[in-house]
């Protein structure tokens, strides 16, 4: 580690008895909502598939087995920039080339969670199938406010969090590493890029954010017109979360850190919705795998502090929106995905080298695909090795 930077210390936590016994508690005491005759998933999350949940998280779910298999990844928390960082530091295994370190950057509603399906993929390619010249060094943080890391006083922007990032390489002595990440992650990546391209070598996202152009719109394309339009079409149906997260995060924080139901309300319905599942989200997440998000966001309180990046990031201004990423850049826009950029957007506003269209999967890929997930990166880093 760097003088200025405490050496990382193994992290495994465990929750308590008295925690595990106060959340059944609060789920078998859930006051139910009523709800519309055949609503479904309508309105929001399903009444009925809800009440199924959360009997299973409160008499069937084994949180300390799900513990347990956390803790067998290489788990360590660190202080960066003033605030304790968790994150999961894996090295390649058996390499036979070069080993490129890679940081991986989740988004929201989730945490490290969304990557532990790719790690040892990414790690040790040797042993899945893959070429052992494609081994990574991984390292997979959960942003300030987010899981095991800290609540910051003020909330986080995803330049500020980059920036974090680029210290906690540094740390480890990657001076040259790649990046990659999706929703919030693919913000900090694009920055990471932006602020550090004589570090990041290329840049892996699974998405080009919200659009923001400041231009004339007569210079867009029908493609990128069409894409704007969409974006915003989306936000008007299913963006009423984001804008709560935004302006009054913590009218919403209150109920969801008090109701462990609520918190699987809030955040099972966009598992649903933006994974690739057919209406089914249990034909990407079982139940263990979904409570295993929840109970993260339970136990470490973080459901307000995760919603607060919003707000910071609605704050950055237009210029910093507007710069172009010239380091190298791709990207997997995966089919089940929320509104996906054409080409001609993706150009615009970066240094493109690769665009791939995967058939199956959605916002969670790297957990609903996470073979598919690995190949990509595999394949995009691969140039950028030596």
């Amino acid at each position: 580690m760097t003088d200025d930077q405490p050496r990382p210390e193994p992290f495994a936590p465990r929750a308590t008895a008295a925690e595990l016994d106060d959340l059944r508690a609060r789920l078998r005491a859930t006051r139910w909502p009523d709800a519309p005759e055949d609503a479904g998933w309508s309105l929001g999350t399903d009444v009925g598939y809800l009440r199924e949940l959360v009997a299973y998280w409160a008499d069937g779910f084994d949180w300390p087995a799900q513990e347990a298999a956390l803790n067998r990844l290489p788990r360590f928390r660190t202080t960066v920039g003033g605030l304790g960082i968790h994150y999961v530091h894996a090295r390649a295994v058996a390499p036979s080339g070069p080993v490129l370190p890679l940081v991986l950057t989740h988004g929201w509603p989730d945490s490290f969670w969304r990557y532990t399906k790719v790690i040892t993929l990414l790690t040790d390619p040797g042993a899945h199938g893959g070429d052992p010249a494609d081994a990574f060094d991984v390292v997979v943080p959960d942003l300030p406010g987010y899981g095991y890391s800290d609540r910051p006083g003020r909330p986080l922007d995803s330049v500020a969090v980059a920036g974090l990032w680029a210290r906690l390489m540094s740390g480890h002595g990657y001076e040259r590493f790649g990046a990659a990440g999706g929703d919030l992650g693919s913000h900090v990546s694009r920055y990471l890029a932006l602020d550090h391209p004589d570090r990041v070598v290329a840049v892996h996202r699974m998405d080009a954010g919200v659009p923001v152009f400041g231009g004339d719109p007569a210079e867009l394309t029908p493609e990128e017109r069409e894409f704007i339009q969409g974006a915003a079409a989306w936000g008007a149906t299913e963006g009423a979360y984001a804008a709560i997260h935004r302006t009054k995060p913590q009218t919403a924080a209150a109920g969801l850190t008090d109701s462990p139901a609520g918190l699987a309300a809030w955040i099972v319905e966009k598992l649903r919705s933006w994974s690739d599942c057919d209406g089914d989200v249990e034909r990407r997440f079982s139940k263990d795998e979904i409570l295993t998000n929840l109970t993260i966001y339970w136990l470490t309180g973080t459901i307000g502090s995760s919603m607060r990046m919003y707000q910071a990031n609605a704050a950055i201004p237009p210029a910093q929106l507007a710069r172009r990423v010239e380091v190298p850049s791709g990207f997997a826009l995966f089919r089940g995905d929320l509104v996906r950029p054409p080409r001609v957007w993706l150009e615009r506003t970066a240094n493109v080298v690769r665009v791939t269209e995967p058939e199956s999967g959605g916002h969670f890929a790297p957990f609903e695909e996470p073979e598919r997930y690995a190949q990509e990166l595999r394949e995009f880093f691969r140039p950028y090795r030596r």
